[in-house]
């Protein structure tokens, strides 16, 4: 299993009128933190796209529990708790400062090929990396 935590400052753009953080912003959120795991772990979107592999989301779930404001810092906790194949499966927690549980999310991502849209295994150097962990 790997983890990873980010914090993020919910900008005022970002609010909808009631003064919640509007739901769509949370796919961003959960994308940056996507990114900045597989960036601790010394993996990079740019490389794979380089390489010719991309990552299309092709399900998202979540659940809302509380909301989130302008100007809070959250923290989203990344969970891969399956080693990735063809797919691989973000579980997300999101919490505020003060600890509380704002909403859970799931979001899966397939490996394709780009040159011929068609899905297929890790890169070998995402394989190396996530071997350690499972």
């Amino acid at each position: 299993m790997v983890q990873h935590e980010t914090k993020v400052r919910v900008r005022y753009a970002e609010v909808d009128k009631m003064g919640y953080v509007y739901y769509g912003n949370f796919a961003t959120y959960f994308e940056v933190a996507r990114v900045e795991m597989l960036r601790h772990l010394g993996l990079t979107y740019k490389k794979m796209e380089e390489d010719g592999i991309i990552l299309p989301v092709s399900e998202f779930s979540m659940q809302y529990k509380k909301p989130a404001f302008y100007d809070d810092e959250i923290t989203v906790k990344t969970t891969v708790s399956v080693r990735p194949a063809t797919r691989i499966y973000f579980d997300f927690e999101t919490y505020n400062s003060d600890g509380e549980l704002l909403n859970t999310a799931k979001v899966t991502l397939v490996f394709v090929r780009q040159a011929t849209g068609r899905p297929c295994a890790p890169p070998e150097n995402f394989n190396r990396i996530f071997d350690s962990y499972f």
